[in-house]
């Protein structure tokens, strides 16, 4: 498949992230997963061909999947839907684009951990507590935890590292009720995914989400539960005290923890067995839960 890192749709996007090249179609948002990858928050040299296309079709399927519980920004996936004019665009958009309603982002990213894994490991072995969660003595890395917690953070700039918050400082930030409502509606969500992804062979360690009004209705926006915002590890293969095995782009930052690159200077270009590594993750998980 052919690699994709940056889009021109007759202008430059409105927006480019570290993934995603937005477009502003007066009230609706064209967004477009690209192939590049980032890691440390920095934007790798290459990317990974295809992979935008499996983030645009698991974030659809979890999208129909979870609209009982809450509506999202999504209206359709498919290029012959799309505005007239973007038509002759297919070969960049095909597969790997959404066309959505333009929301009013809330700037908090709504994150729900049911085992202790990431950036929560290490901050549970410093302090014992998760984003001001007091935890249990003991726990091991990859542990179940005892209920699953709300850990908001709050968004970065690209090039700077999100901030893991408490959900008393998100109250501040946004409200007190509205950070209560976002807490209760992502564990939901976490939950009833989980549910069905253990069905599959899947656990789903832990997951972010981010949310927006449209005409006044809370509604899911960006991705969802797609390898970039999710930890999914292996059934079978779950033992806790270590870290684990996931079908995700933990294999590309585990190759540049070992490469000797963790976030400072320029991140090396990728070889090709890694690159072909990580894809096969993102397969795999795609097949195990899509079918």
């Amino acid at each position: 498949m052919k690699e994709i890192l940056q889009t021109n749709l007759g202008r430059k996007p409105d927006y480019s992230g570290k993934v995603r090249d937005i477009y502003e179609l007066g009230d609706k948002l064209l967004i477009i997963a690209t192939d590049r990858l980032s890691a440390y928050d920095h934007i790798l040299p290459n990317g990974i061909p295809g992979r935008g296309v499996i983030l645009t079709e698991m974030s659809q399927f979890w999208f129909d999947k979870m609209a009982q519980l809450v509506p999202n920004h999504l209206i359709t996936t498919s290029v012959d839907e799309f505005p007239e004019e973007l038509k002759q665009y297919r070969d960049q958009l095909e597969g790997r684009t959404m066309l959505c309603r333009k929301a009013d982002r809330i700037d908090i990213e709504c994150v729900a951990r049911g085992y202790l894994a990431g950036s929560g490991w290490k901050e549970y072995t410093k302090t014992g507590e998760v984003c001001g969660i007091a935890l249990p003595a003991g726990l091991s890395e990859s542990d179940r935890l005892p209920e699953t917690i709300f850990t908001p953070a709050t968004k970065a700039e690209q090039g700077e590292h999100d901030e893991n918050i408490s959900i008393e400082r998100a109250g501040e930030i946004i409200g007190e009720e509205l950070a209560h409502r976002l807490k209760d509606l992502t564990l939901e969500i976490y939950s009833t995914a989980a549910e069905f992804a253990r069905t599959k062979g899947v656990i789903i360690a832990d997951t972010k989400f981010e949310f927006g009004f449209i005409d006044g209705e809370l509604c899911l926006i960006d991705e969802i539960l797609s390898p970039d915002s999710s930890r999914f590890w292996d059934v079978n293969d779950y033992e806790p005290g270590r870290s684990q095995a996931s079908f995700d782009k933990q294999f590309v930052r585990d190759w540049l923890a070992g490469s000797g690159f963790s976030g400072e200077g320029t991140p090396p270009r990728l070889p090709q067995d890694v690159i072909e590594g990580t894809i096969e993750r993102y397969l795999e998980i795609k097949k195990r839960l899509m079918g």
